[in-house]
Parts: C-alpha cells; structure tokens; sequence
C-alpha cells in the first residue's frame, strides 16, 4: 500500500503596512524636521547656533550702520578717539592704550578657546576646562576694562546718551549703546563658558565622548570677537 506525502502548504509571506503618503506643505515640512536628527548636514545644535549668529549679525550691522550714517551726516564736528581714549599714564596722554589692551585681551581669548576645543576632541576633558576656564577670565577681564572706560567717559569727561561737551552730542548715544549691546554679549558668553567649563570637568560628557558643546560655545565666543574687530576699527580708528 503506497502513502500518499503531502507537503504543507507554505505560510504566507506577511507583507508590510503600506506607507502613509507624505504630507505636503507646512506640516509636511515639520514631520520630516521632527523625526530627522540631522537635517543640515550638521548637528541641531551647531545649526541653531549658526543661525543665532546670523541673526545677530543683522542686529549689529545696523547698528553700525546706523552709527556710521549718523556721524557721516552731523554737521557737528565728531570727538577725536584719540583724545577722548587717550590713557593718562606717567603725566602724558597715551591714545587708545586701555582700547588696544582690551583689543589684545579678546583677541588671546579666541586662541585659548580654539585650544580648548582642540583638546576637547580628544577627549582631555582638564586641559579642555581649564583653557575655557582661561578664556572666561579673558572675558571677565574685557568686561572689567569696558567698565572702567565707561566710568572714565561718564565721570571724567562728562559724556552721556544725551549730550557730549567734547563735540556731537550723538557720539554718547551711539558708543554706550553699541559698546554696551557687545559688552552684553560678552558677559553672557563667559557665563556660558563657565557652564560648559564645570560640566566638562565633571566628566558629563565623558560617557558619550560628545564634547561638541565645546565647539558650539567657541562658536559663539569667535563671533564676539570679530565684531569687536569692527567696532575697534568704526569707534577708535576712525
């Protein structure tokens, strides 16, 4: 007697959900962002930080143009930087001796903080914290001179938002409100490079080996610098 094998029947192969079409438009837009980590080709936050930068940007641009368009159209005679920053050291005037000593402050605080992001890609977190802690104190020294300035100008000279005795009177306008917006920025930076300093030192981004925070603050503490460079050229060289 011969016994007939049948063969089971092969399961059916599970096919996937279809996709849900995609969405146009706004929303569209938002869910790609939403579910996507990269979408710049770059890191979040590097991405919002140059867009940050980018918009302020804009904000300082017009406030020196809108200095440059005002001292360009006073018919008052503008203030001599060289006399109204001049720096009374062994009984002579020495012009812009505080202003070239803050430009050479900002200026070593970039190398120190692009040393600092070098050492934090390779992962030493002390050298890392100590060069940020280094580029804190160059900024909080900045902001200490900025002052010092400001007092000598207010007391001294006699200068304020509204007048000047020394030539137009929008030359206080213009100065404390640029100066004071920079100086603003570099307070807040050397608060941010504290922040990122302590954390680092900590070892908080030790597990993931993710010191890109340290890039973002250099970042931001470059661009603070370069627009000094343009308002040490726009206020004290011109």
């Amino acid at each position: 007697m011969s016994t007939q094998l049948s063969s089971p029947s092969a399961a059916p192969a599970v096919q996937p959900p279809p996709s849900a079409p995609p969405v146009g438009g706004v929303r569209g837009m938002l869910a790609d962002w939403s579910s996507d980590q990269q979408a710049f080709k770059v890191s979040w936050g590097k991405a919002m930080m140059w867009i940050f930068l980018l918009s302020d940007t804009f904000v300082f641009s017009c406030f020196l143009t809108g200095y440059m368009t005002v001292r360009m159209s006073t018919t008052v005679p503008w203030p001599n930087p060289s006399e109204v920053f001049a720096l009374h050291v062994g009984g002579a005037d020495i012009p812009l001796l505080l202003i070239a000593i803050m430009t050479f402050v900002l200026i070593t605080s970039s190398g120190t903080m692009a040393m600092a992001v070098n050492f934090a890609y390779r992962r030493a977190r002390r050298e890392c914290a100590t060069l940020m802690f280094v580029t804190a104190a160059f900024g909080a020294l900045f902001v200490g001179m900025q002052a010092f300035e400001w007092t000598k100008l207010i007391v001294d000279e006699g200068v304020r938002p509204w007048g000047n005795p020394m030539g137009a009177a929008q030359f206080g306008s213009t100065f404390f409100m640029i100066t004071g917006f920079h100086g603003l920025h570099v307070s807040c930076g050397v608060i941010y490079l504290l922040v990122v300093a302590m954390r680092v030192l900590r070892g908080r981004y030790e597990a993931t080996g993710n010191y890109q925070i340290v890039e973002i603050a250099g970042l931001y503490w470059h661009f603070v610098d370069l627009v000094w460079v343009f308002i040490f050229a726009l206020f004290y060289l011109w």
